[in-house]
Formats: structure tokens, sequence, C-alpha cells
């Protein structure tokens, strides 16, 4: 079996929002097509159209190839293989950022095809299950003064818990350089108030996280805030200081009563090891597109084994990622939880309409998945209502 052609489609909703702190309106999935009629799918959570052109542009020497044309004729389930075959052939325009998230829709398309070939579920291929699949619901609320935005989140809490959600993540994106529709809410007692409200909405059984969006700008400043909500229970703070503020990851680790959670940015195990091995997670992030794919998604998570560090995968796309994701959770023997924003909860209309076989939750939990592949199928009704190149 061959590859013959790659396809990529940026996706956009019609009514997507420039200030809004949500990736799920716009999308890049790939289809690789084989000469045996096998395709595969796959999707990155970076700007789709750069992320195009990483993957068409061609090389013109051998240390910045293209990822497509270094994949066109190759065997489709020599997948590690092809992750190291596009790592080094592209090493001097990606290797980090772009070029990684580039790589990890390819790789998330090269196992689904590996499953369908095979005729197996990726977490089999993956080294088999040894965990259970547990989705807690992301939201992350409409909103334009910080009334609605606490209302809409209060009521998304609740809905997720009648849904049958035992977790949920409460985006509380009201200040700092990605806030939400604008908002600037400067006093983080607004955001303990939050936090309070919706504890209160769920009671004390469901498990709570808190998303703050990269808010704080020091270790002090953030220590302070989650001091004001760490008596509701909260299961772990996500993003609370700049991607690359290790020492300052570390610091808050050590001294923070409340887990300090990140990695949703960060491209390959390289950049994670960074921080585990500085003590500066209590939680690891990968999201399976952003981090170079199945393939090294799978390596961070026996990384984060190894020393005794939490997994929980960001997603924040489409049913796509999800099920890449519920793969994961199912091979990470230290994986609580994966992210899943809930079809009926999203805002966006690609999260709603793009997988119409999303996985299924199930009391709570994703059964195992049975179909070859990710096991889910992309509506080609949507790739064409929503392209835009």
């Amino acid at each position: 079996m061959k590859i013959t052609a790659i396809e990529c489609f940026v996706l956009l909703v019609p009514d997507y929002r420039a200030d809004a702190c949500s990736s799920a309106q716009d999308n890049l999935v790939v289809k690789i097509h084989t000469d045996e009629g096998l395709v595969g799918i796959g999707e990155t959570d970076t700007n789709p159209w750069v992320a195009k052109a990483m993957i068409e542009a061609p090389g013109t020497h051998i240390m910045g190839l293209g990822l497509k044309e270094m994949l066109i004729g190759a065997d489709p389930t020599d997948v590690e293989g092809l992750w190291e075959r596009m790592y080094r052939g592209s090493a001097m325009t990606g290797r980090r950022g772009l070029g990684i998230c580039a790589m990890g829709a390819l790789d998330m398309a090269l196992w689904d095809l590996k499953g369908k070939a095979e005729n197996k579920p990726c977490w089999q291929l993956l080294g088999g299950a040894v965990n259970t699949i547990t989705p807690y619901a992301s939201l992350l609320p409409d909103g334009n003064t910080l009334e609605e935005y606490t209302k809409v989140l209060v009521h998304r809490a609740v809905e997720a818990k009648r849904l049958g959600f035992k977790a949920a993540k409460l985006e509380i994106c009201i200040k700092g350089p990605y806030s939400h529709n604008s908002l600037q809410i400067p006093d983080d007692r607004e955001i303990a108030r939050i936090v309070r409200a919706c504890r209160e909405a769920v009671g004390p059984s469901m498990t709570l996280m808190v998303d703050v969006a990269y808010c704080w700008q020091d270790w002090k400043e953030a220590l302070r805030a989650i001091e004001m909500f760490a008596e509701d229970d909260i299961y772990f703070i996500e993003t609370p200081l700049p991607s690359d503020d290790y020492e300052g990851y570390a610091k808050l680790v050590k001294a923070s009563a409340v887990r300090v959670a990140a990695g949703e940015w960060l491209n390959s195990r390289f950049e994670f090891l960074e921080l585990m091995d500085r003590d500066a997670l209590d939680v690891v992030q990968p999201d399976v597109g952003r981090v170079g794919g199945l393939t090294e998604a799978r390596r961070v998570a026996l990384h984060a084994r190894d020393r005794g560090i939490v997994v929980v995968p960001h997603c924040w796309k489409s049913a796509i990622g999800i099920a890449a994701s519920a793969h994961l959770a199912a091979i990470a023997p230290t994986c609580s939880y994966i992210e899943f924003l809930p079809h009926g909860l999203s805002d966006s209309r690609l999260r709603r309409e793009l997988v119409p076989d999303e996985l299924p939750v199930v009391d709570g939990v994703i059964p195992l998945p049975t179909k070859p592949g990710l096991g889910i199928t992309v509506s080609d009704a949507a790739l064409k209502a929503f392209k835009v190149a």
C-alpha cells in the first residue's frame, strides 16, 4: 500500500468572532489517500492556513523538505518511521511550533489509516488499553458582560452534570492577553466568585477544573488568586502563567495546594521534558494534533508515567481530535481525564456538524472504541460547507 494523495481542508464557521478565545471556530482537516482506497483522517489546532502551507509547500534542499512530498509514495503503515522522516526532513522550517502541529495532523491520519488497514482500533496498535477513558466537559460560555458570562457558565456546568459528565472544566477567560469576547476584569476575586457559583450549582460530587488562559504575569500573582478558590475543591488550574515561564511554573507547583496543569501549546516531547524535568507541572496536557500526533503524544504520556505525573490530554477542536485523545487515554497509565467539548454545549457549528458518528459518552465514560482506526468518519457535506481554502 502506498500514499497517493494528501488533501488539506481549511474550515471556518461563517459567524466567527476574532475576539473569541475559541479555536473551535476553524480547523485544518487532512485526508491521506492510498492506492488501495483507504483514507486516513486527522486534524490539528493551529492557524489552519499556515499549517496547510507547511504541508503543501515544496522543499528545495534536504534540510527543508515539504511534508507532503516526503509522504507521497510511502507505506502509510510505517507510521513512526514516517514521523522521523518528517521531523528530520523539515528540521530547518519545522522542529517546533507550526511544523510539529502540521506533522500532528498527518500522524493522526496515518494512525487512522494503519488501523483501517489492519482492522484494529488505534489503541490496540499503540500498545493496548490499560486505562478507562473519562471525559470532562470543557465549558466556555458566551457573553459580553461579566454577569452574562457567569450566568451561562453556571448553566452549562449544571447541564454537563445532567448529561452524565463526572467532571467539568470552567473556562474563566476574563482577563489577560487571551480573554474571551474582549472581557477585561482585573479583579481576581471575580474569578473566585465564578468558581464558587459553579461549585454551589453542581454540588460537591462533581470534579471541577479551572482554565484562566495564561492570565497572570508571575507566580506570586497566580498563587494569590488560586488561594482565593482553593477551598472549592479544584482538581487543577490550567495555564496560569505564560508558556515559557519555566521557573515561574516550578515555583507555583511547589507553593500551590491546587494542581498546576499546562502543555496545550507545547510541541514535541522535548518541550514537555523541559518542564517535567524541572518539576514544573503536576498535570501535563498534550494536545494530540499540536504535540506531533499520536506517535509523539504516546511518548509524552510514557515520560509522564515514568515521573508519576498525571496526563490530561487537551482538545479544543472537533470529534476527530477527541477520538485521538480517547485512544491516547486508553494506553496512558496516568491519564485521569480527556478534554471533551460537548457538542450540545458548544457555540461552534464545526464541533456540532463535522463528525456525525463521534465516540459516545456512556455513564460518564467513553467505552473502548471497537471500529478500526480512530473509529469515526467525517461529514463530506460539512467539509464542503465550511471549506474556505
